[in-house]
């Protein structure tokens, strides 16, 4: 007898529900698993109907298409996903530059190319797209089955099959793409069993279960499938050469997704409608979503790109915009965000100061701590983050979102002599003053064996938010002896240094800032395994975190036993544990909650965004219509009359 994914998702899907969003009606199938893809630098800032019988699809525009030219009540606009030209459209690639159309995360873009399953933040399940129902484990758990749906075709009208899920994924492995790299070690097989049966097989350890069931788990609604006839094709092209085949532009590409390439140059990418797509087949969503075109300016920065949000230029906004209730508080624009009030959306990843843990001084844990808890976290929320943050008042410190889900994985009282708040100058002094650390020669600065202490914070260069936030930072080292100064490389060179941990960090690095996961289907665990994990140590090319390169045992033992954890009390002992040894050890320090996704919009022209309390059900997550199931959104809206 087969048997849900129950008892190991139970803990998954309570770290994601928030207390304010109505429970789902319809049950789901378990969560699913992140490829850990280089990612691209983030923005530069910082009722089932009827089906609908199928039409022809509008042909592809000229060469000479302009977005100017769209009809604005069948056009959404965006901003803020894409920065600079698109590459290409090869779903194998992790290079292709194109943010509306490829990006396999824990809610994965589903604009062009489709997941097995859409996963939902706001409640931690996911739900069937391709698929026809919720997948099971075996009794052993070590193998999940699902089925697709019939009606699932290609843009070519053919079927979308086991064999192609097969296909994709046995390409993965062969040519070691980003996704088979980060997969192959917890996936044995995927076997098409009939036409629609797919079976994945988990890697075993030597105790005959899966070495991690939750990776397992989560790469149904975190990777696309694709065709095999296609791929057969662009493998022939490239004469089976995998850097060939990564670097490929794909044009000829073949999607099931409802949207495609209608243009694209260095001021505009155009998305059209597929007007034959299979999901408005009454097993899905029952009609074809609202905007005939998605469409998105190349905008040179965030300033541009607020002031086409301002104009009702943009619809969606997926961008830091500065003070963002003052759009409609003082202009009095029709734009909102998810939440009403301050912090606006929902805190989900945490960017976070690492210490380069060889740096001399930041090896000890007073030094580490005294900065931590001086910092005046405060003025980071309101001038760096112009209050889109909670507060560490309002959610202490530990390794868990705001989100009430995560926050209930860990036993707040246990650790509450640990966290702080910040702005704790004379808590700071004494540490230090405690631990010898001391200005021996009157020069204002503390000394370890007769050296200042004195270091460099850094992040990359024209990110605001973060470099805002660095310069507090600094200011708070000097408040208490500690010489800390700032300097901001480009991203091309910050994300080669800080990324290899094969090699200890060069100077300059001493501090520095990096992204932690946000809200998925393997969380909190991801997030907590990236940021204490001493496996990562020693890769060439790390894009995973513990990038200051910290080591404790203790904590790695806590971190493996996670993923084949059952019991919810054992789950939540071993989060508290890991939770004291982080506040204890500080190898690095939380500097704001920020959101999955920055979600504004303007209601000039489309209206029915998902907002809090808006009474969808499931409900849509304010991930800009375009990831996981917020793509239900599209089929929402409507024309402001």
């Amino acid at each position: 007898m087969k048997k849900r994914f129950l008892l190991l998702s139970l803990w998954i899907i309570a770290s994601l529900i928030l207390s304010a969003c109505a429970p789902a009606e319809t049950p789901a199938a378990e969560p699913a698993a992140p490829a850990v893809v280089e990612p691209a630098a983030p923005e530069p800032a910082a009722v089932e109907p009827a089906a609908v019988e199928p039409t022809k699809a509008p042909e592809p525009a000229p060469a000479s298409a302009d977005a100017g030219t769209l009809p604005r009540n069948e056009t959404l606009y965006f901003n803020g996903q894409q920065w600079g030209s698109v590459v290409g459209w090869n779903p194998y690639s992790s290079s292709n530059n194109n943010g509306m159309a490829i990006s396999q995360q824990d809610s994965s873009r589903v604009t062009m190319f489709e997941t097995p399953y859409l996963y939902n933040m706001l409640d931690g399940q996911v739900y069937p797209l391709l698929a026809d129902g919720p997948f099971a484990w075996d009794d052993g758990m070590t193998a999940i089955t699902y089925k697709l749906k019939t009606a699932a075709k290609w843009s070519d009208g053919t079927p979308v099959t086991a064999e192609d899920v097969a296909y994709t994924w046995a390409t993965h492995v062969k040519y070691s793409t980003p996704t088979g790299a980060s997969n192959m070690d917890y996936i044995d097989t995927i076997e098409a069993v009939d036409a629609q049966t797919v079976v994945i097989t988990a890697k075993l350890g030597d105790d005959g279960k899966a070495v991690n069931p939750l990776i397992v788990n989560a790469y149904v609604s975190t990777n696309y499938v694709l065709q095999k006839a296609w791929t057969q094709t662009l493998e022939a092209r490239v004469g089976e050469d995998a850097t060939q085949l990564m670097a490929d532009p794909a044009e000829d590409v073949v999607y099931s997704g409802p949207y495609h390439k209608y243009f694209a140059d260095d001021t505009k990418v155009v998305y059209i409608r597929d007007d034959n797509y299979w999901g408005q087949d009454a097993s899905m969503w029952g009609k074809l979503p609202v905007p005939t075109y998605l469409a998105h300016t190349i905008f040179k920065d965030n300033a541009a790109g607020t002031t086409a949000l301002q104009a009702g230029e943009v619809d969606i906004s997926q961008q830091f915009n500065s003070n963002v209730q003052d759009l409609w508080l003082k202009q009095d624009l029709p734009i909102s965000t998810y939440l009403p009030d301050a912090p606006y959306g929902i805190g989900a990843s945490l960017p976070t100061a690492f210490y380069n843990l060889q740096s001399p001084g930041l090896d000890q844990v007073a030094v580490r701590k005294a900065i931590a808890i001086a910092v005046d976290y405060p003025t980071i929320i309101a001038n760096a983050m112009t209050n889109q943050s909670a507060t560490f008042d309002q959610v202490p410190r530990s390794l868990m979102n705001p989100t009430a889900g995560e926050q209930a994985l860990y036993d707040h009282a246990a650790v509450a002599d640990l966290q702080w708040a910040g702005n704790d100058i004379e808590g700071a002094i004494k540490l230090l003053d405690d631990a010898g650390i001391v200005d021996t020669n009157g020069d204002g600065w503390r000394e370890i064996d007769g050296k200042n202490l004195s270091y460099v914070a850094t992040c990359p260069n024209g990110w605001s938010d973060w470099q805002a936030a660095i310069e507090v930072v600094a200011a708070a080292g000097k408040k208490i002896g500690i010489d800390i100064t700032t300097n901001y490389p480009e991203w091309s060179v910050y994300q080669t240094v800080v990324t290899k941990s094969d090699s200890p960090l060069p100077a300059g690095y001493d501090i520095f800032m990096m992204w932690s996961d946000g809200a998925g289907p393997t969380q909190p665990y991801s997030r907590i395994r990236k940021m204490m994990s001493s496996e990562y140590i020693g890769m060439a090319s790390n894009w995973n975190g513990n990038w200051g390169q910290y080591a404790n045992p203790d904590a790695d033992a806590l971190i493996n036993a996670i993923p084949s954890e059952t019991d919810a009390a054992k789950l939540k002992e071993t989060y508290t544990e890991l939770v004291k040894i982080y506040l204890t050890d500080i190898p690095s320090f939380t500097l704001m909650y920020r959101p999955q996704s920055f979600h504004t919009v303007n209601e000039s022209v489309w209206t029915g965004f998902p907002h809090d309390g808006d009474g969808t059900n499931p409900p849509v997550p304010p991930l800009d219509l375009t990831d996981g199931w917020s793509i239900a959104g599209l089929y929402n809206l409507t024309l402001v009359k």
